[in-house]
């Protein structure tokens, strides 16, 4: 593949995470085993990955948007493609591994919660050499996700930000879950973030026993650098520069479905601070992102356009 030299060819070169989500519920009794059927209100067969989700909501929101990934040369490989690129995303650095099949995460939704199931396929492929050195140069901000789920990304990924860095982008991780439980081994890679992005439950393990609340946590993660940003769910959001804290209430809003949202959210705050908006602005406007992604089934079906995350930041917050 070739690109050419051009600085800020991309507002943002997304790495990381494509795969499909299967999405049913929500489940309103235990999920039974012991073969049998139980049935629940909806499904949906959509974009997924935290990674996906989040270039497809910048793309949505305006932004000259980049994919760095890896997925299966398979039916759900193509789909993933296709998909990214009728919603305006750049997906020639999106490989298509002929060896390892792409991801699938099934997601099962109860009440506010859900429980996830992902098959890695090329998730344990992904690496810092499928990012050619031209998107880094070319990209003026570049995002990364599913930190944990991506052991040779992860390994590359101090490197690669500090080259988008030395072009003069600024950068962002959103970790995801640790399916390990051992949350270990951000200290290099948080050292060449800008901007962190995670939700509250992972933002208190990211810190460590001594976060006992969101607003802890957030403080914690800034002493170590980035400007950490914590998703807090229908409580709205909070941001620690590691001097001060600012925080914005949730959106009132019907929620149809969950999924993607904080991916959503992601996409709003590297928005407007690309936009040149203060931390307090940009997460009035992250907060209307995500809480309007949830009116409808998926992570991308009701992702906001700029006007309409607009039209939001004003009438909830003082």
């Amino acid at each position: 593949m070739s690109l050419d030299r051009v600085p800020h060819r991309y507002d943002l070169l997304v790495v990381g995470d494509a795969n499909p989500d299967v999405i049913l519920g929500p489940l309103t009794e235990p999920l039974a085993f012991g073969q049998r059927e139980q049935l629940v209100a909806s499904g949906s067969f959509t974009v997924g990955g935290s990674a996906a989700i989040m270039a497809c909501g910048a793309a949505r929101l305006g932004l000259r948007t980049a994919f760095a990934g890896r997925v299966g040369d398979d039916d759900a490989g193509r789909y993933l493609r296709d998909a990214l690129a009728a919603r305006g995303v750049d997906t020639r650095a999106l490989h298509m591994d002929p060896a390892l099949p792409t991801p699938l995460t099934v997601v099962l939704t109860r009440g506010d919660d859900r429980a996830v199931l992902t098959s890695p396929g090329t998730l344990t492929a992904v690496s810092g050499a499928d990012v050619p050195e031209e998107l880094l140069a070319a990209a003026r901000h570049v995002h990364t996700s599913s930190y944990f789920l991506q052991p040779r990304l992860a390994a590359d990924l101090p490197g690669l930000l500090h080259t988008a860095r030395s072009y003069g982008a600024t950068t962002s991780l959103d970790t995801q879950d640790d399916p390990s439980g051992r949350w270990h081994g951000l200290g290099p890679v948080l050292a060449e973030t800008d901007i962190l992005l995670p939700n509250a439950q992972e933002a208190r393990r990211l810190a460590g026993p001594d976060a006992r609340t969101p607003h802890e946590a957030a403080e914690l993660l800034a002493a170590q650098g980035p400007l950490t940003v914590v998703k807090n769910g229908a409580d709205g959001a909070l941001c620690h520069d590691g001097r001060t804290l600012h925080s914005a209430p949730g959106l009132p809003v019907e929620v149809a479905d969950a999924v993607g949202a904080g991916d959503s959210f992601d996409a709003g705050f590297v928005a407007a601070t690309l936009d040149g908006q203060p931390p307090y602005e940009a997460l009035r406007f992250a907060v209307a992102c995500g809480g309007l992604s949830t009116r409808a089934h998926g992570g991308t079906a009701a992702q906001a356009t700029r006007d309409e995350a607009l039209a939001h930041t004003g009438a909830h917050l003082a």
